[in-house]
């Protein structure tokens, strides 16, 4: 690794794709801000970048496809850019990426927490490369990544991009291994800094002005295991960070929701009434095939659980549909346990076969046909519930958090329990961003997404 020169980056320009997790996201908006400390600046729309950055996912085929066509578009729009991806499918597929055509530098799930010294050695390399052929500008096609059991780095993460919410990073890599998923192949074992560190950021955060953090991770009730704390010491360390009047849990396994933080939250000062549980399947049979950690009891226990103590809680949902092994009466099961469950909304995925999974070796496989039919049933179900839970408060008084919009349009918010309000544009006023507002609620907006502030 050789010295960093930040004056060969001073006034360049850089362009950034992120595709997946709100994890990525945060990452992304990490790595904006290293650029940015060296002389780079974002570019405007339409103007041609200097540096390209694309942050990869790999949950789905799909993904992996969009992700190839990004890196391509990126390459097409920015000629003689120098191109960089990193993330999950970069880290799974390191030398195919790196072989795409304008491809420079791919860095996988351990090398991105330096990646401004691999940025800068392989930027002299390519500079160069360039004066000793000044009319062909050849791309590096380079990639740095080690095996998943040798991802060791943790990559700090508390950015708010353009957006009023922070996203804090408390945790990266996962230890389940569900027949399914590529992530822990992605992004390793579980590992996390330690609470002082992330109160730091939080700290942070709240003398930036940030009033609202949501809490990511890959799997974040594993916090703790590299540390010897556990993701409650968290909750109650972060709690207490003043400034911040909000915070959010981003997504929990269903076994790591611990009753003793549901009774915490029930009366903490700042983390709100809002859940965001994993399920996968209603099934018992099809929870087995995927080696979850749970089974439909000890999840409706938990969603039981959290409504006897927090009875306003908005409590979001993760369904996989057409998974292998999921019979039509499986899917049937899956279906009836949730219309009986008080939750709010459900975020609906279709299987994706994934290479090198356990699950390619159970045989049964529902056709795309099939998931089509089955993903439509659950996202009907899905608006049946959130509706019903967004009419409950209409005619009531809740305190908004509003994020800014551009001037002369609607500004939207959302009320502690994750409801989405919408301020008309002839009300909404600069001073409103990132303030919290105590409206009165009205009906629903004309799409249906938001309930509308009475005055």
């Amino acid at each position: 690794m050789g010295m960093i020169d930040t004056s060969a980056f001073q006034g360049k320009t850089a362009s950034y794709y992120t595709l997946g997790c709100k994890l990525n996201f945060s990452e992304t908006s990490t790595f904006a801000e290293l650029l940015q400390g060296m002389g780079v600046r974002t570019v405007q729309c339409g103007e041609p970048a200097d540096i390209c950055l694309i942050n990869t996912c790999s949950v789905t085929e799909v993904a992996d496809h969009k992700c190839r066509q990004a890196i391509r578009r990126m390459v097409r729009e920015n000629p003689g850019a120098f191109v960089i991806v990193t993330g999950c499918y970069a880290q799974l597929e390191s030398q195919t990426v790196s072989q795409i055509e304008g491809v420079d530098l791919v860095l996988g799930s351990n090398e991105k927490a330096n990646l401004v010294q691999y940025l800068n050695d392989a930027w002299l390399q390519k500079s160069e490369l360039a004066a000793t052929s000044p009319n062909h500008r050849p791309s590096l096609h380079t990639y740095q990544s080690v095996k998943t059991k040798d991802i060791k780095t943790f990559q700090p993460s508390c950015s708010r991009g353009n957006r009023t919410r922070y996203f804090l990073k408390v945790q990266d890599g996962c230890n389940y291994f569900c027949t399914y998923c590529t992530i822990p192949f992605a992004r390793g074992f579980s590992r996390n800094p330690s609470i002082d560190f992330l109160v730091k950021q939080a700290e942070q955060a709240a003398a930036e002005g940030g009033k609202e953090i949501v809490l990511t991770g890959v799997n974040i009730g594993e916090f703790g295991e590299s540390t010897n704390e556990t993701f409650l010491d968290l909750v109650k360390a972060l709690d207490q960070v003043q400034g911040i009047k909000r915070f959010r849990i981003s997504s929990l396994e269903p076994d790591l929701i611990d009753d003793e933080l549901i009774d915490y939250c029930a009366h903490s000062r700042a983390f709100m009434p809002h859940f965001h549980i994993p399920l996968q399947s209603g099934s018992d049979e099809v929870l087995q095939l995927m080696h979850r950690h749970y089974d439909t009891a000890l999840f409706a226990h938990k969603i039981l659980y959290i409504k006897e103590k927090i009875p306003d809680a908005f409590i979001g949902v993760d369904v996989m549909v057409g998974s292998r092994g999921e019979k039509p009466e499986y899917f049937e099961a899956c279906y009836q346990f949730l219309k009986q469950l008080d939750v709010t909304q459900l975020h609906v995925f279709p299987y994706s076969e994934r290479p090198g999974t356990r699950a390619l070796s159970i045989p049964y496989v529902v056709s795309d046909k099939e998931k089509k039919v089955r993903s439509k049933r659950l996202l009907q179900l899905s608006d049946e519930k959130t509706k019903a839970f967004y009419q409950k408060y209409i005619g009531q008084e809740a305190e908004v958090l509003f994020e800014k919009a551009v001037r002369g349009r609607t500004m939207h918010g959302f009320t502690k329990n994750y409801i989405r309000v919408e301020l008309p544009a002839s009300l909404a006023k600069d001073k409103y961003d990132n303030q919290l507002i105590t409206v009165k609620l009205g009906d629903f907006n004309h799409q249906q997404s938001a309930l509308k502030v009475v005055l």
